[in-house]
């Protein structure tokens, strides 16, 4: 897809959902479109931990990992505009909500649990599906998670027969809703 150049973003756009959302493809697409820089808070994590995600769950558990989570967002959110996805746990935290809020806007790719659950089902790299019953955990932690989700700035529901492209150009959309977002020249 194109860049489309009329378009300049004036603030960061944080992707939060569930893991199966699409945030990082998504996230991919909307920056390439956007001609901004797409940035991974969990790819930043384990470039600054040298470890893999499921390590430093496994090693130094959960509440470190959150910890660190927080501190990328926040610099990630102190950098120029850009595309920043988000672990499906980020947007849990009330401080993090409220960093991102100052900072830039949330948007949360909403996805069923059919969606998620087809679209993780085969991946090992996901700790909190090494359970005995992942796609029941998926499901807890969806209903769980579903109404801080809820309150992002912005929701753009995924749909199983859009593509890529289409979920970014729906959630440029979205976002045109929102003044200050995306400037139009």
């Amino acid at each position: 897809m194109a860049r489309q150049g009329q378009r300049g973003l004036q603030r960061p756009v944080v992707l939060v959902g569930m893991m199966g959302a699409g945030k990082t493809a998504v996230g991919t697409m909307l920056a390439r479109v956007l001609g901004v820089p797409f940035l991974d808070s969990d790819e930043e994590i384990v470039r600054a931990a040298q470890m893999p995600i499921s390590e430093i769950f496994a090693r130094d558990g959960e509440p470190f990992f959150r910890a660190r989570e927080s501190e990328v967002l926040a610099r990630l959110l102190g950098n120029t505009p850009a595309v920043i996805s988000t672990g499906g746990g980020a947007f849990l935290s009330e401080g993090n909500r409220a960093l991102i809020a100052r900072h830039g806007i949330s948007v949360w790719l909403k996805a069923d649990l059919d969606l998620l659950w087809q679209r993780v089902r085969h991946k090992n790299t996901r700790p909190l599906l090494r359970t005995a019953d992942p796609k029941g955990t998926l499901e807890t932690l969806l209903a769980a998670r579903a109404p801080v989700y809820a309150l992002a700035q912005v929701a753009v529901e995924a749909e199983p027969e859009l593509s890529v492209e289409h979920m970014a150009q729906k959630v440029i959309g979205a976002l045109k809703a929102h003044p200050g977002v995306i400037a139009e020249d």
